[in-house]
């Protein structure tokens, strides 16, 4: 078997060549996602770096939120009452404060793995310092910061150099005196740090002289870090919380890990596509393969091998093949995984913090996995193989059997569909359970995504059955076109459906790739455009150009007042949004003692009539007071009037129910509105997201504004686009990953129509010795090609319709609803016929000009 397969190679060459390149670029598409997904996590749960590593005790003010390991004290804690106990060695006073970074070109400095960027003290204590100057030196007068190490390199900066830094109550220009890293890190589990004197951050946070959000301690020689906690927590009482350094350094750390799981499962399920592509690829070709040597496989038979030795024939190939191609392929998979990298981080989802990973799992798991793909599709290719009967080597190898076949692929087809309710099943349980909300729509769009994947698999198998008649219907319009090259078109499709299917089913898969994520984009574009101009009744709107990971960059609140200064301006109000915990009632779904978590917007009352049109008949807000939507009040059964407690950064506050809205367009409140003295009690430091300005002109504006970098005007259109991308982060990888299994399935179909050509290089032979024109031998292929373009396209438009049907059914959003242009499906079209003539124009022209006695020789 070794030699003949050798021989094979020898040989066949060209066809395995073109064999191979199918799985290598599947096997790339398949490593680069995988060693994506090591980086990711690498950069989310890797750099667990804290700047707690020299403390013992952290004292913090007030009390803090159980759930979040991240969030700051709701109280205030003085120095003094901390130094000189017994038991404390060194005491340092801490506090945060987000803030947006800009570095060179005012370009906005993105925090790694969707973490934050902080404004911190320097430690007054050397015993207390973890950071190691790389470069510089500490900070020592107001307006001077050093920065750690990703946050220098992602914002271009260098000693001296000067950076923005935009607070949530003003911007500051600061000059950059230190690079850092703690730990050895680049940044900590919180993300980027601004280290700047003490006295700067407390006048940041608000902070009297003396007080601190958090103290950190130092144990005396001997005294034990747990011991010295107890001590402290009994003098203290309820005025402060006190916990461990290892116990707050140990929950970030296991939120990093639990964060990096679930970034690795999210990419994980993309990946899932990368397989199914290249696993459908690479069977499609390794099938054509098989087909095109059947009188050689079937001679084997005649002279005594076994169709075992057969099936070990073809697995050999396989193997041969897929270690060539997984070498290729885990090399190609690193500029795959480049690619994707900076896909992520135009997101806001930085993960250059984590280097390219290069070990044993990044290389050997991409390398196992593609070999096992190739197996695996070569597995239907060597049952196939080695069920070729003797008989058959007197027939023509391009001869199809599939008449006597018909129920075998029945039953396979609709055992594939069967494995497609493994999927389909479960949606309908979150649709009861879940509440309509982004939760439930992710959920259900992942396995609807997963089981159509699966239906097309098994479309892919019932392909040949739609052969018939959809070729006898172009062979009917070749026949009046082109006349006897019509008539000989639809015999040769005809006779053989599976390999016009083959071809078939991969423009299908891209065609279904390109129309589902057309329409899911296009209707819910459409349906953010719509309700957010509906929403918005503001003339302009005040922006950051940059972004972070929760999205559009924050602003400094004192932007409003400027912009109210300028002439013409009716009002100007910030549109602020902080996160708060429901403490009372507790909520009905939950299950254990964690809450929800709900984004609460703040607004000028008196403005917003002017600015926003929310629907509902809620009230003014005074100070106290709250306005939730329907959605929330459902899902927690709330009602109107009824006093609840929520927890923001300041503790908790009591607030009573005003009553119900909606914002169709979920861009602007989706999900509690207060005013802003409410909001001064919930977070005082509250970032604005926007500035909404009612009447002026968008020059005076940008006049006024011009000294604040970073910062654009922007008209009711530009506003709602940007609001609704922040709503879409991530489409710029789906398209990554969509454009990559396109390229791939196309490269397959063009593969599949190469082969086949090459598989009928005696018939082509002979019908040019039988007088053939090569006019009339490229018309039979390009025939075939409208075959395939209509069979592909057909199926391809039909799974993309009835996955987006399924989705708006299964989720019930507005935003995914199954109405597409008609331009659409006229543009898809046309671009698969583009494409499948391309890829059919050279075999055609290879085709005709096969000599005859090429023809003779060969198989």
């Amino acid at each position: 078997m070794w030699l003949i397969a050798r021989r094979s190679f020898a040989e066949g060459w060209l066809r395995l060549a073109a064999t191979m390149l199918a799985a290598l670029f599947s096997i790339g598409l398949i490593a680069g996602s995988l060693q994506f997904t090591l980086r990711a996590q690498e950069a989310v749960s890797g750099s667990d770096a804290s700047e707690y590593a020299r403390a013992d005790v952290l004292v913090q003010g007030g009390s803090v939120d159980p759930d979040d390991p991240y969030a700051a004290p709701d109280g205030r804690v003085a120095l003094a009452q901390v130094a000189g106990r017994p038991g404390v060695a060194a005491v340092a006073g801490d506090a945060s404060v987000p803030v947006t970074a800009s570095g060179a070109a005012h370009k906005t400095i993105m925090p790694p793995a969707g973490a934050r960027t902080l404004l911190r003290p320097w430690p007054s204590t050397a015993a207390l310092d973890p950071y190691h100057l790389e470069s510089g030196r500490a900070p020592a007068a107001d307006g001077e910061v050093a920065v750690t190490r990703h946050g220098a390199r992602a914002g271009k900066l260098r000693i001296g150099g000067t950076m923005t830094v935009l607070t949530p109550k003003q911007a500051r220009t600061m000059r950059v005196v230190g690079i850092v890293t703690v730990q050895g890190h680049s940044a900590v589990a919180s993300g980027d740090l601004l280290l700047a004197p003490p006295a700067t951050v407390q006048q940041a946070a608000g902070l009297p002289a003396g007080t601190w959000q958090s103290v950190w301690v130092k144990a005396a020689p001997g005294v034990a870090p747990a011991k010295l906690r107890g001590d402290l927590a009994r003098a203290f009482g309820s005025a402060a919380t006190v916990r461990t350094a290892s116990g707050v350094r140990h929950a970030q750390s296991a939120d990093l890990q639990g964060a990096g799981a679930s970034i690795g499962g999210a990419i994980g399920m993309l990946s899932s596509i990368a397989v199914f592509v290249g696993l459908f690829v690479v069977s499609n070709t390794f099938g054509t393969l098989v087909r095109q040597r059947t009188r050689r496989l079937a001679l084997l038979g005649a002279i005594g091998a076994t169709p075992r030795q057969i099936k070990r024939l073809i697995r050999l190939e396989a193997l041969v093949l897929g270690v060539v191609a997984s070498a290729g392929g885990v090399l190609l998979g690193y500029a795959i995984s480049g690619l994707l990298t900076r896909l992520f981080a135009q997101d806001g989802f930085d993960i250059t913090a984590a280097d390219a990973q290069y070990g044993w799992i990044a290389l050997a798991v991409p390398a196992a996995v593609g070999i096992l793909v190739t197996q695996l599709a070569a597995w239907r290719a060597a049952r196939k193989a080695a069920r070729i009967s003797p008989m058959q080597a007197l027939r023509a190898a391009s001869a199809d059997d599939t008449t006597g076949r018909r129920w075998p692929r029945l039953a396979g087809a609709f055992a594939v569909f069967a494995c497609a309710w493994m999927f389909f099943g479960p949606v309908w349980a979150i649709r009861a359970e879940e509440p309509p909300g982004p939760d439930r729509t992710a959920g259900t769009a992942v396995l609807i995504l997963m089981g159509c994947m699966t239906t097309v698999a098994a479309l892919a198998v019932l392909a040949p059955f739609f052969v018939g008649p959809l070729g006898g219907l172009v062979g009917r319009i070749g026949m009046a076109v082109s006349g006897e090259a019509g008539r000989l078109a639809r015999a040769t499709i005809t006779r053989s459906p599976r390999r016009v299917s083959s071809a078939a089913s991969s423009l299908m898969l891209g065609v279904a790739l390109v129309g589902a994520t057309a329409m899911v984009v296009m209707s819910a574009n459409g349906r953010f455009d719509e309700a957010g101009r509906q929403v918005m009744r503001a003339d302009h709107a005040i922006a950051a150009t940059g972004t972070t990971s929760d999205g559009p960059a924050p602003l400094p609140r004192d932007l409003a007042a400027k912009a109210a200064a300028v002439p013409g301006v009716a009002h100007a109000a910030a549109l602020t949004a902080s996160e708060v915990k429901l403490v009372s009632p507790k909520p009905k779904r939950s299950e254990d003692d964690s809450s929800p978590y709900v984004t609460v917007a703040g607004v000028d009352q008196a403005a917003l009539p002017s600015l926003l049109r929310l629907g509902g008949h809620l009230p003014s807000l005074p100070d106290g007071r709250i306005g939730l939507t329907s959605s929330i009040m459902k899902a927690n059964g709330l009602h109107k009037g009824q006093r609840i407690v929520v927890r923001g950064a300041r503790g908790r506050v009591a607030l009573t129910v005003a009553g119900a809205y909606h914002d169709p367009s979920h861009l602007f409140a989706d999900g509690a509105l207060v005013a802003p003295s409410t909001m001064d009690r919930l977070d005082p430091d509250a970032a604005a997201q926007a500035i909404l300005v009612s009447g002026g002109s968008a020059d005076a504006l940008s006049r006024t504004l011009g000294g604040v970098p970073g910062v654009k005007v922007m008209d009711r259109d530009a506003y709602v686009k940007r609001a609704a991308g922040s709503m879409t982060k991530g489409m710029r990888v789906i398209y990554g990953f969509i454009g990559m299994a396109l390229l791939l399935s196309l490269f397959g179909m063009a593969t599949t129509v190469s082969m086949s050509v090459a598989e009928r290089t005696r018939e082509f032979g002979l019908l040019g010795a039988v007088g053939a024109t090569v006019t009339q031998i490229r018309a039979i292929v390009r025939w075939e090609a409208a075959t395939v373009v209509l069979l592909g396209g057909l199926l391809g438009i039909g799974t993309a319709l009835g996955t987006v049907a399924l989705l708006h059914v299964a989720t019930g959003s507005s935003f995914l609803t199954v109405d597409p242009p008609w331009w659409l499906f006229v543009l898809v079209a046309a671009g698969a016929a583009a494409v499948t003539l391309a890829t059919s124009a050279l075999p055609a022209r290879r085709a005709s000009t096969i000599p005859v006695l090429e023809a003779a020789k060969a198989e």
